[in-house]
């Protein structure tokens, strides 16, 4: 978890500077991390940044879980559902693997990886100034929870559960809300990082 935290390039301070890096100051760290107050709140924006992350998260969770349950309830054992003809369906699918199908044997790994990323996340949140990256990990946060929840709760048995998927593209695997909570975090977090922009709020220079 720590080599997460390296690899990230979160310093250990939110003022910590270097190495090319610096801390923007006023409108420019507004600009930069989604703030509308100046650089000088530093703790009580901070506090503010975990509240979006854990808003966000939990928001996607809860649409995750709903969603599940009412595919369990009403689609399993039944025909899919077509949305957009033979191109979008609604199938109650149970995936042992990881997203989108992968990795079937692997299950009790792939339990252990959402954990350590959801403890990776928390830890990270203390450190967090950045507005963005708040919204990116509430998404992989919520997310990660959504499918460790099955593995945890649902058969074949804990650590082992099978998640439920359910949104059926054509030509394309099978994949839930999680799912696509985790990918929309990642993409975020893939554009972040090109713009320059740390989870601390720093910026790197050109």
């Amino acid at each position: 978890m720590a080599e997460a935290e390296r690899i990230i390039g979160t310093p250990d301070t939110p003022d910590a500077a270097g190495n090319g890096r610096e801390r923007p100051d006023g409108a420019a760290a507004a600009a930069a991390s989604g703030a509308d107050e100046p650089a000088a709140a530093g703790r009580p924006r901070g506090k503010r940044r975990i509240a979006v992350l854990f808003a966000v998260a939990t928001f996607a969770y809860a649409l995750d879980l709903i969603s599940k349950m009412i595919v369990v309830a009403k689609l399993e054992h039944h025909p899919p559902i077509e949305i957009i003809g033979d191109w979008l369906k609604f199938e109650a699918i149970r995936n042992a693997g990881a997203a989108f199908g992968f990795g079937e044997a692997f299950t009790v790994i792939f339990t252990m990886i959402a954990a350590a990323v959801i403890v990776v996340i928390a830890r990270l949140a203390r450190k967090l100034y950045s507005l963005p990256w708040a919204i990116a990990l509430g998404l992989l946060l919520g997310g990660a929870l959504g499918n460790l929840t099955d593995r945890i709760f649902r058969a074949p048995g804990v650590f082992e559960g099978a998640v439920v998927d359910f949104i059926a593209p054509k030509h394309f695997a099978v994949f839930n809300l999680a799912d696509s909570a985790i990918v929309c975090g990642g993409i975020l977090i893939v554009l972040l990082s090109f713009k320059g922009l740390d989870p601390d709020g720093t910026v790197h220079k050109d």
